[in-house]
């Protein structure tokens, strides 16, 4: 009879172990890492995180550039499964900021497309080196893809203050 006292008091001890390391886990190490990407994310507009849901190389948070004059962003990085992204997909930028995009050559032939509100349009182009410029005087969210690619992710965003 006294395997079952036993059995039950390991029990015990076991699930007292597993709840005091399930409670550091929430209360302690783990958050100063992840503050950066909280505070960050509170400054990335709905707008722009709903429209790269489903890019890969977003990870929630703006590159800020907002003390640039000029900006670029590669065509055709790591992203989506092959060279189908635009690095980096979520730039902050000031109104007067230049964005050059600049290709790779990898991944195919790539284009930079507006959404609705902006307008502009590249050529389609795997020409490594090849850019492609635009300045954005007016304030708010500008979005875009790469016509060939944007069903699997390869798109961008700007948020101009």
């Amino acid at each position: 009879m006294n395997a079952t006292p036993d059995r039950r008091s390991f029990i015990r001890a076991i699930g007292a172990v597993t709840a005091a390391g399930a409670l550091a886990g929430c209360s302690g190490g783990e958050s100063s890492d992840d503050s950066p990407a909280t505070g960050s994310d509170s400054d990335v507009p709905e707008a722009v995180s709903s429209y790269l849901s489903d890019t890969d190389n977003f990870d929630g948070s703006l590159t800020d550039e907002t003390d640039s004059d000029s900006v670029a962003v590669d065509v055709g990085v790591d992203a989506n499964g092959g060279a189908f992204g635009f690095g980096p997909a979520a730039v902050k930028i000031s109104t007067g900021t230049t964005v050059t995009w600049e290709w790779t050559g990898e991944g195919s032939q790539h284009n930079v497309v507006a959404e609705e509100g902006a307008s502009f349009e590249s050529e389609q182009t795997t020409e490594e080196g090849f850019t492609f410029e635009e300045t954005f005087e007016e304030t708010g969210v500008v979005t875009y893809y790469c016509t060939p690619h944007e069903g699997i992710g390869m798109k961008g965003a700007l948020v101009v203050e």
